[in-house]
C-alpha cells in the first residue's frame, strides 16, 4: 500500500510544481493588470489590499485545485489554469465597471471595496471550480 502511494509521488511532484508555477503566473498577471500595487500596499500594512488579493488568490486556487483533480495531463492542467486566470481577470474588470474608483479605494484602505472585489473573485472561483467538475 505504501509502495503504491510512493509510485505516485513523481506525478504528485509534477502536478504540484506546475500548480505552484501557475499560482506565480497568476499573481504576476493579476498584479500587473490591476491599477494598484498590491504587494507595495500590503508591505505598508494595507488590509484592504491584502484582503482583495488574498480572496482573489483563493478564487483562483479553487478552480486550479479542481483542474488538478480532473486533469489527466499537464497540458490539461495548463489549459484549465489559464482559464482560471482569465476568469479572475474578467471578474476584476467587471467589478471596476461597478466601482470605477476601485483601485484608489483599495489603495486608500477602504475595506468595503476590497471585500466586494474579494467576494466577487471568490464567488467566480467557486462557480469556475464547479464548472470544471465535468
Amino acid at each position: 500500500m505504501i509502495a503504491q502511494a510512493l509510485l505516485k509521488l513523481p506525478d504528485f511532484a509534477l502536478f504540484f510544481s506546475v500548480s505552484l508555477c501557475l499560482v506565480g503566473v497568476y499573481l504576476l498577471v493579476y498584479t500587473v493588470a490591476t491599477s494598484h500595487n498590491e504587494f507595495g500596499l500590503i508591505r505598508q500594512n494595507n488590509i484592504a489590499a491584502a484582503l482583495s488579493l488574498g480572496l482573489s488568490l483563493t478564487g483562483f486556487a479553487l478552480p486550479l485545485s479542481s483542474a488538478v483533480v480532473h486533469s489527466t495531463t499537464i497540458a490539461d492542467l495548463l489549459v484549465w489554469g489559464v482559464v482560471a486566470i482569465v476568469v479572475q481577470l474578467i471578474v476584476y474588470m467587471l467589478v471596476r465597471i461597478v466601482l470605477p474608483n476601485l483601485s484608489a479605494r483599495i489603495a486608500a484602505g477602504e475595506l468595503a471595496a476590497a471585500l466586494f472585489l474579494g467576494a466577487a473573485s471568490l464567488a467566480a472561483g467557486v462557480i469556475n471550480a464547479a464548472a470544471m467538475s465535468f
